[in-house]
């Protein structure tokens, strides 16, 4: 850990990361707290927010200071801890042991025809018209249909999934006063327990007819000898509803309004193909759509000078350790050539993303067949488009072609 002092005072750019306005374009405001502010506390919960690259990694490193048990202070509508991500080694690490084969780079290659089909049919409704709402007509539903398809879920409870994990991640969406904290609260709890008694059910029906999908698997698969409890079980599926039904979502739309804004970057996807894979390491870096993670501080610590005390909760800022100049050569450039790139977009540590490997798939399939058939698009002009803080989406994305 580096031991540089940081300001107590805390720039209003800095302050408002959260904004919509930060949001559209975070790299100016990331870089000054990488360079000025190491560490500073948020205005209003003095919760600190940690930066630099070196000291990022080592709290994701560390689990024992740095702890992923705080499913009381989220407050995402749940009744206990979700699996694995809410809870700590050792519990976390011998529930990944059994995850982890569901989710290896081979088994994504297996799904990958699928995946690929999926594709071709979201671009057959629209690419003829030559133009669509990139997030709404392709990135949500591939992934989408993808993970589903994973789970075993029927690809007709799509929308209703997606408004329970809107519901948890975005209550403000659908709440009719977007301020009212108690209001935001009841959806989230509301939603938390259509979430569990939809799993309730699927948990029956699998029970009485088995299948080749995850949710059979875990009925059937022994954690130290023994089967999951109905609660493992819901507890592990709620988590996968929030990640697999969001971020990829988000990293393909941030993704697709990089290139229709910079066309030099998205004629060089199209002319070379088979650099996909780290154009999307960069594109990964640079958009960090899960921009920050919290962490429950479990251990009194000092990080770049700045004292923080057991209780306390901190923000992880994974978009800023991601343009960090020590770790990064040109880190405000975008360059898709770039030899050595170990970005945390995925996380870190012991809790690095389970479905870091299924993200990877989905993004290159998505892309790959994006360009094949739309290999020149941009957005209209005078369109503006609006981020959404938190996790970085964009939730209408109109783009046009010839």
């Amino acid at each position: 850990m580096a031991s540089n002092e940081s300001s107590p005072e805390t720039p209003n750019d800095v302050a408002s990361f959260f904004s919509p306005e930060v949001a559209a374009c975070p790299h100016a405001t990331y870089r000054q707290m990488v360079d000025d502010h190491p560490v500073v506390r948020m205005q209003v919960t003095n919760a600190p927010v940690i930066s630099r690259y070196e000291d990022v990694m080592f709290c994701l490193r560390h689990p024992e200071i740095f702890s992923s048990e705080m499913a009381e202070q989220m407050a995402l509508g749940t009744d206990r801890p979700m699996i694995p991500q809410q809870i700590d080694p050792p519990a976390q690490t011998r529930y990944r042991k059994i995850l982890d084969p569901r989710f290896s780079r081979k088994r994504m290659l297996e799904i990958e025809p699928a995946v690929r089909a999926s594709a071709g049919e979201l671009l057959d409704a629209f690419v003829d018209k030559g133009e669509c709402d990139f997030s709404q007509q392709y990135a949500v539903p591939l992934p989408c249909q993808a993970f589903l398809h994973l789970l075993g879920l029927p690809i007709n409870d799509l929308p209703e999934l997606i408004r329970l994990k809107d519901g948890i991640i975005r209550p403000q969406i659908l709440a009719k006063n977007a301020l009212d904290t108690d209001e935001v609260n009841t959806i989230r709890a509301n939603c938390g327990k259509e979430i569990y008694g939809y799993f309730e059910t699927l948990i029956k029906e699998r029970k009485q007819a088995p299948r080749d999908d995850l949710m059979s698997y875990l009925l059937d698969v022994e954690l130290d000898g023994d089967k999951l409890s109905q609660n493992d079980i819901l507890d592990i599926s709620y988590l996968f509803i929030l990640a697999g039904l969001d971020t990829v979502t988000a990293t393909l739309s941030c993704s697709i309004a990089y290139l229709a804004a910079n066309p030099n970057q998205r004629e060089e996807i199209v002319r070379n193909p088979k650099g996909i894979d780290a154009a999307i390491e960069e594109l990964l870096r640079w958009e960090t759509p899960v921009a920050g993670v919290p962490r429950l501080v479990k251990a009194d610590v000092e990080i770049a000078g700045t004292q923080i005390k057991q209780g306390e909760m901190v923000l992880l800022l994974l978009g800023a350790a991601n343009i960090d100049p020590s770790e990064f050569e040109a880190s405000d450039e975008v360059n898709f050539d770039r030899s050595r790139n170990r970005h945390i977009a995925f996380g870190g540590g012991p809790h690095r993303c389970l479905g870091s490997h299924l993200a990877r798939m989905e993004l290159r399939v998505g892309l790959e067949e994006w360009h094949r058939r739309v290999p020149n698009y941009r957005i209209p002009d005078g369109e503006v488009l609006a981020y959404t803080p938190g996790i970085r989406d964009i939730r209408y994305l109109p783009l046009v072609w010839d």
